[in-house]
């Protein structure tokens, strides 16, 4: 598992334990039951006349990309309630996913993220991932 990837269930596991109690919630993440997408976390909005770099702040902080990846793990898992099976059924789900971190001089299909990834739609389903 690449560097970027355990970073990224890393984030999700953290999100688990705030949807949890388990850790203080200081940034408010709110989670929402949606019936046929399981549960999910609420990404707070942004003002669509920021800066540039205002909006790159608001991308890259845990506020938002905490519920984004959330989001991104199928309605199945944001059930589960003990912490390990959590770890472990997350861990298989990412493994259906390609892993194929960018490297130097070479080109890639996309950034490795699994926000890109489920925005593809190319390297995973929901069918796949529900073992």
């Amino acid at each position: 598992m690449s560097l970027q990837r355990r970073r990224e269930r890393y984030i999700i596991l953290q999100m688990w334990k705030l949807l949890h109690c388990t850790t203080p919630n200081d940034i408010g993440v709110k989670f929402q039951e949606k019936n046929r997408h399981g549960l999910k976390a609420i990404v707070p909005k942004l003002v669509k006349t920021s800066l540039q770099h205002n909006q790159s702040l608001y991308d890259a902080s845990f506020a938002v990309l905490g519920p984004r990846l959330w989001n991104t793990i199928p309605a199945h898992l944001t059930r589960v309630a003990d912490s390990e099976q959590f770890k472990i059924q997350l861990t298989n789900c990412l493994f259906t996913i390609p892993d194929t971190p960018p490297v130097a001089g070479y080109t890639c299909q996309n950034s490795n993220s699994l926000l890109d990834w489920n925005k593809d739609k190319s390297g995973w389903s929901d069918n796949a991932m529900a073992h």
